[in-house]
């Protein structure tokens, strides 16, 4: 069934189909990148899409009247990243008019009365990204190597992803001397995770910085900056641009890879295959893909970061229309 979604298909003869794709922020290098596969799979699909963004997690109102938008565009589909997971748990069906849905990147919760329309999910369960982190630091620092302090910034509380993660670290470093001295919360936004950084490095015997990649990006020039970067290592709980020049640079050690620009071609085929009467598979997920400073696989990294001259595109036209 894979090989089935990933297979492009000739595009319809008929009018283009119309795809509103609804993002939470398009704040950091991540959704860019799910955008910059979005963009370009809609122009190899032949579809017509417009892209809305929320401008940040704690926007939930504005996430929702972009679904008015979407359905006021007449969207043929809707593909939603959402700002929490359950927020439209009830309202679902009423918010797109019955327009069908597809979830991409964060968990979408629904009721039984709502599940109906959503016909497909691409993501991966971010419990996974937080497992992956843990479990690099656990084989850093088994049980009896000695106590090692670690920060944890994973951006906003009322993202749907920072939870699973915080639960998969936690999972992976059981039995290790990993300890968690403190957990500092705040939006995806640069100056905000860098005031935290500030917090984190004036902590005592802190070792490492665990956190969103907007986080580990502004500990980078911090560190330097304080002369801390021989002293504290950084781990990403994902991927980014300027996390994969840390880790080429070797100034970040770990960061775990769910495929962005990837995603974002999933999600446009799960669409366009369900408007076309073409099977596809409903829940879809790449293979995380651990990297380091030493295993950075191109194949890799061409499915996870967009084109470093790439800007957001907020539409794509169709030009046969």
């Amino acid at each position: 069934m894979v090989t089935l979604l990933l297979t492009c298909f000739a595009v319809s003869t008929n009018a283009a189909e119309r795809i509103c794709a609804v993002y939470p922020h398009l704040k950091d290098s991540y959704w860019l990148s799910v955008n910059y596969g979005m963009v370009d799979e809609a122009r190899k699909q032949g579809v017509d899409l417009r892209v809305l963004e929320a401008g940040g997690y704690p926007n939930i109102d504005k996430q929702r009247e972009q679904l008015a938008l979407c359905t006021q565009w007449q969207a043929d589909a809707i593909i939603l990243g959402t700002v929490s997971p359950d927020v439209f748990a009830t309202t679902l069906r009423q918010e797109v008019n019955d327009i069908p849905v597809f979830a991409t990147v964060n968990k979408l919760i629904t009721d039984k009365s709502n599940r109906s329309i959503v016909k497909g999910e691409v993501g991966v369960d971010w419990y996974w990204m937080g497992y992956y982190a843990g479990e690099y630091l656990k084989s850093q620092h088994p049980s009896g190597s000695g106590i090692t302090s670690v920060v944890l910034l994973p951006g906003p509380q009322s993202s749907g992803g920072t939870k699973p993660v915080i639960q998969g670290f936690y999972a992976a470093i059981k039995d290790s001397d990993i300890v968690v001295s403190d957990t500092y919360w705040a939006d995806n936004d640069k100056e905000l995770q860098r005031n935290l950084v500030q917090q984190a490095i004036d902590i005592d015997n802190v070792r490492y910085i665990v956190g969103s990649a907007v986080a580990i990006e502004a500990a980078v020039s911090e560190l330097r900056n304080s002369g801390n970067s021989g002293s504290i290592g950084l781990i990403s709980t994902y991927l980014s641009h300027g996390v994969y020049r840390g880790l080429l640079r070797g100034r970040i050690e770990f960061a775990p890879s769910d495929k962005m620009v990837g995603q974002g071609r999933l999600s446009i085929r799960q669409a366009v295959h369900y408007l076309r009467d073409l099977p596809y598979e409903k829940q879809a997920a790449p293979i995380i893909a651990p990297l380091t400073p030493l295993r950075l696989n191109p194949e890799v990294i061409s499915e996870s970061l967009s084109p470093s001259e790439y800007r957001p595109t907020f539409y794509v036209y169709n030009e046969n229309n």
